[in-house]
């Protein structure tokens, strides 16, 4: 069985515009994170555009499937500014230096971060938002719910 870092590396790219450089990586990905194969499956038999549209129809149109994390518990608020700046400073305290086109709570980001370093606090603190954002992919019958539900699967219990 893959390691966790392994899975949440495969999440973050799953989780990106499916582009031609995502495509390319398709049997990788199949091979290395076998909780990801439902969605790696559907991404290989869908054609390009058809991928492309539907991604864009589920994340880029309505903030109902927001890919950024702080916005589910702080929404459009001044609150917002502040997480924003945390996320950063998380990433620099571990030595990296959060340089992406995307904001910090971009959820390809965490999961990348987390793959990096091992460091699941982001996630786990977010983990309400990540079972919020899962649950509104299933019911809108997206194949993308499968990569969250293998990232929710794969995060350590939560402490009592």
């Amino acid at each position: 069985m893959p390691s966790d870092a392994v899975l949440y590396q495969a999440a973050a790219l799953c989780l990106t515009y499916p582009d031609e450089d995502f495509r390319a990586r398709l049997p990788l990905l199949r091979e290395a994170a076998p909780q990801l194969r439902e969605f790696v499956d559907h991404a290989a038999v869908t054609p390009a555009q058809e991928l492309a549209e539907h991604y864009v129809r589920v994340f880029d149109f309505k903030n109902r499937h927001s890919l950024y994390l702080s916005w589910w518990r702080d929404g459009d608020t001044r609150r917002r500014g502040t997480s924003l700046v945390r996320f950063k400073e998380v990433y620099r305290a571990a030595g990296l230096e959060f340089t992406g086109e995307e904001l910090p709570d971009f959820l390809p980001a965490v999961l990348e971060y987390t793959s990096r370093t091992g460091d699941t606090d982001l996630l786990t603190e977010y983990r309400d938002a990540l079972g919020q954002l899962r649950a509104r992919l299933t019911d809108f019958g997206t194949p993308y719910a499968s990569v969250l539900d293998a990232v929710c699967a794969a995060l350590p219990p939560t402490r009592t």
